[in-house]
């Protein structure tokens, strides 16, 4: 269903650029993926756990038409600096050489699905256009998705299931950019479903939508847009956290301790074990584990509050979630956690924390529908006192739960 809000206006944006660059989309498919909103556990992915989110409705478009020919020219109508990128099917520039442009995703994608066996033997014209912050609710794995399954359409191809669509946009950012993300951002976009949570057990690669509570109050996910730009994972502390925790999930393995990754500590007795033996050797790696470990415990505490329709609850756990990233796992930032501390002071705030990758970007919260203007009020106020530098730039996004994926025809 288009969303008259943003939709009508993203379309006329894009159909715009493409006559000013004279890239021919007219008749072609407009394809929407959405924003994610992690619920638990942030960080949790590499780390194992299980993982649990909605869509969120600040998106990706991307419209596109077949050319005919064996050259991808795509224009970003949020990077105009870029310019059209052009490229050839046979000719994808190698992995890695591409710094700092947009272009980085269309030539990963393509280099990835042809890696992967998939024979594409036509290109497109496409121009893409987004609403999502720039950190935080998931932008990047948002405009892989779009143009993996995009560039599958326009050839005739599927995929040979869904995991395998997470897998290479997971490759795309991992191999190609050499931005070490893991699997969150890509499963909550890809599965998302409106009104519904999406709920992934990484041991068995089960996804099942969980529904929300009959007796939940009315309430909004906000996100939290800090106007500063993250610079990319593979630059952030978030490259800096999956070391430390990779590197210690391999010592408790050398010692036995564990089969694989931090995820594996669920018992009180083990975890004492574990700090009992690094504390003071690894005090930093046992304040990681720590986070995980008592996230995990809140992950379940949080998916029974969900289905109950305990939103008061969720909230609560929502909050404590990000004290533990900013006090064990310490991968916020200043400008997310003054967000963070004028959010909490509101009435009808029921949780707030960082989101995505750490250090800059956009931080979230829970809040009961009676206290969007209040917030709003609050945020306007204090935010450009903290931040003047981010004054013009900041934003609050009142957000819906929404499908991840969308397809429109016949609109361009």
């Amino acid at each position: 269903m288009i969303n008259n809000a943003y939709d009508n206006s993203a379309i006329e944006k894009i159909s715009k650029v493409a006559r000013e660059h004279k890239l021919d989309i007219s008749g072609g498919i407009v394809r929407r993926s959405s924003s994610r909103f992690c619920l638990g556990v942030e960080h949790g992915d590499y780390n194992g756990t299980e993982l649990f989110g909605v869509g969120t409705d600040r998106f990706i478009w991307l419209g596109y038409k077949p050319n005919n020919s064996k050259k991808f020219c795509l224009m970003s109508a949020g990077f105009p600096e870029d310019g059209v990128v052009e490229f050839e099917i046979d000719n994808i520039p190698e992995p890695k050489s591409i710094k700092d442009s947009w272009a980085r995703f269309p030539c990963g994608v393509a280099w990835v699905l042809r890696k992967h066996g998939y024979n594409l033997t036509t290109g497109f014209d496409a121009v893409d256009f987004g609403n999502i912050p720039g950190g935080g609710m998931s932008r990047s794995a948002s405009i892989t998705l779009n143009l993996i399954l995009s560039m599958l359409d326009a050839n005739g191809l599927e995929a040979k299931d869904s995991l395998e669509i997470i897998d290479m946009a997971v490759e795309v950012e991992n191999d190609y950019i050499g931005s070490p993300c893991g699997e969150l951002d890509q499963i909550m976009i890809l599965f998302a479903k409106e009104g519904m949570g999406t709920h992934y057990d990484p041991n068995t690669r089960k996804i099942s939508y969980v529904p929300l509570g009959e007796n939940a109050t009315d309430f909004r996910i906000v996100g939290l847009d800090t106007g500063t730009k993250r610079p990319g994972l593979e630059k952030s502390t978030y490259k800096l956290r999956r070391n430390e925790c990779d590197k210690f999930a391999q010592m408790l393995k050398n010692d036995g301790l564990i089969s694989d990754r931090l995820a594996d500590i669920k018992d009180e007795a083990l975890y004492n074990k574990i700090m009992d033996k690094y504390s003071t050797s690894h005090p930093k790696l046992c304040q990681r584990m720590t986070y995980i470990y008592k996230a995990q415990k809140r992950f379940y505490e949080m998916m029974d509050a969900w289905k109950s329709g305990d939103i008061e609850k969720v909230g609560a756990i929502f909050r404590q979630d990000g004290i533990g990233l900013r006090d064990e796992y310490v991968i916020s930032g200043a400008e997310l956690e003054s967000m963070c501390d004028i959010t909490r002071t509101v009435d009808g705030v029921l949780g707030e924390r960082m989101l995505g990758g750490g250090d800059k970007g956009a931080a979230g919260a829970i809040i009961n529908a009676c206290a969007e203007d209040a917030l709003r009020e609050a945020i306007g106020k204090a935010y450009p006192m903290s931040h003047p530098d981010f004054a013009e730039k900041f934003a609050v996004h009142i957000c819906k739960i929404v499908d991840g994926i969308s397809v429109f025809k016949d609109i361009l």
